[in-house]
């Protein structure tokens, strides 16, 4: 009889907590109807703040609990971190969307907070279970938020669609799931690293890498990376801007650092097998994200394809297999984050006449109109262009200067060309706001939240080069902590 060991709660506080407020606010809100639904959203975004405090306060050292379907390290710490920020970013800068647009209702800032609880989950994973469990919880919670604005039919239509492929998406991950338990007798990223092990080099059975193929398909899906990528624009165009943003930040972070932690952990022995399914998505999603965003004219279908873009710069890192591509990764990820919270604070404040707008010609001559935040969406544009000095650019060198150091030159080829490509597109906004005659003028004032972001990672974006000392040692840490 195996004896039964008591789980160390306090390495699983934040999530625990985080479940426990959740929960306490769905009552709340209940009870008090949708007048509560400011009070709430500043609620969970004060939760979000305190989870991630205690996730701060972990010391670090790997540690697993739940009989071993539960990991703390430093990489957890990290991507945690960037996940807290991002969903609190979003959640903050979109309060005013929701009063305007008539989606004040106490379940949405409770749904986000249920889709962080599932993110921090799926970061922590350390089992098949764990992982599936993680991916479900947050996304059951974007299906609706999705579609929250139940009376446009854009809206519904997002959440259908991502609600159909999110779960082909996870029946390719339980098939997967299935076929590696089949051929290595475990659910644990440590007995399935043991099960393959064993089998010695030249004796794996086929199906242990079909399995990892349809694992590997699964994840992509989440990271919206080719030719897994198909319900990304629909959704992000037709799903309300606070939740696009929302969409954008937290949940491929998560997502991405799930990939690192199941192909570098339990397949790690693989390196060889992946790395083929590796380089074929990160060229397929640059080239692809580079020419297909050209003849964009939504604002949100652009950063749609601009975000495919990025995955596939990302997955430049993780091709390597080595300590600096993951580190190159992290780091990529977490200005990806900046930048990507901050342009979506500056669509937010694209309204006329007090009706959103979306269409890239909007932003004709707003240099003129409205100095401020043509100054900060044009720093996000050189930015994500790779332009230096901005912060962008280095996220960019990092990775491309891991492939070249792997001997994956024609990646980092790829990568640069698809750069030089997609600048087009980035520029060509810039060229609008400065260069073209002013429209109409966007309503004032802005507001004060979606001001704060602006002006916070406008700030970051542009200085990264004078202080990067934070965020290189804090991914040079966690990558080393995949590599044991």
């Amino acid at each position: 009889m195996t004896a039964f060991i008591t789980p160390n709660y306090l390495l699983a506080l934040p999530e625990i907590m985080l479940a426990g407020l959740a929960c306490v606010f769905l009552l709340v809100g209940v009870f008090t109807g949708n007048r509560s639904t400011v009070p709430l959203t500043f609620a969970s975004v004060g939760a979000m703040a305190i989870a991630l405090g205690l996730v701060l306060a972990m010391d670090g050292a790997r540690e697993t609990s739940f009989g071993g379907m539960f990991v703390t390290d430093t990489f957890t710490t990290f991507m945690k971190c960037l996940v807290l920020i991002g969903a609190g970013a979003t959640l903050v800068m979109g309060l005013g969307y929701v009063k305007r647009e008539q989606m004040s209702r106490f379940e949405f800032p409770i749904l986000i907070l249920f889709a962080t609880l599932g993110m921090l989950l799926m970061i922590s994973a350390n089992d098949l279970m764990a992982l599936y469990v993680g991916i479900e919880l947050q996304s059951l919670s974007l299906y609706i938020v999705a579609a929250f604005r139940r009376d446009a039919v854009r809206s519904t239509e997002a959440g259908l669609k991502y609600f159909v492929l999110g779960a082909l998406s996870s029946g390719l991950l339980l098939y997967g799931s299935s076929m590696v338990y089949g051929f290595t007798g475990g659910t644990g990223f440590d007995a399935i690293a043991a099960g393959i092990k064993a089998y010695g080099p030249g004796n794996l059975p086929l199906g242990v890498l079909i399995g990892l193929v349809f694992i590997a398909a699964a994840l992509a899906f989440k990271v919206s990376a080719v030719p897994f990528h198909m319900w990304t624009p629909d959704v992000y165009e037709g799903a309300p801007t606070p939740v696009t943003a929302f969409f954008s930040a937290a949940p491929k972070i998560a997502a991405l650092a799930l990939l690192l932690r199941v192909l570098l952990g339990p397949f790690g022995e693989l390196a060889s097998s992946w790395n083929q399914i590796i380089l074929f998505i990160s060229i397929a999603s640059m080239a692809f994200a580079a020419f297909a965003a050209i003849g964009q004219r939504n604002i949100k279908r652009l950063l749609a394809y601009s975000s495919i873009g990025h995955v596939g710069y990302a997955l430049v890192g993780l091709a390597t297999a080595t300590p600096e591509g993951v580190r190159g990764v992290l780091i990529y990820m977490a200005l990806y984050m900046v930048m990507t919270v901050g342009t979506f604070g500056a669509v937010l404040a694209m309204r006329q006449k007090g009706q959103m707008v979306e269409e890239i010609a909007d932003l004709a001559g707003l240099s003129k109109t409205n100095p401020a935040i043509a100054a900060v969406l044009g720093i996000f544009m050189f930015s994500m262009a790779g332009i230096p000095p901005f912060a962008g650019f280095f996220g960019k060198l990092y990775v491309f200067m891991a492939a070249v150091n792997s001997g994956l030159y024609g990646l980092a080829i790829a990568g640069v060309l698809s750069s030089a490509v997609g600048a087009y597109y980035y520029l060509r906004i810039v060229k609008l706001m400065y260069f073209d005659e002013p429209t109409e003028a966007f309503d004032r004032p802005v507001g004060r939240e979606v001001m704060a972001v602006l002006v916070l990672s406008g700030i970051i974006t542009a200085l990264f080069f004078a202080y990067p000392a934070p965020i290189l040692s804090g991914a040079q840490a966690a990558a080393a902590a995949l590599f044991p």
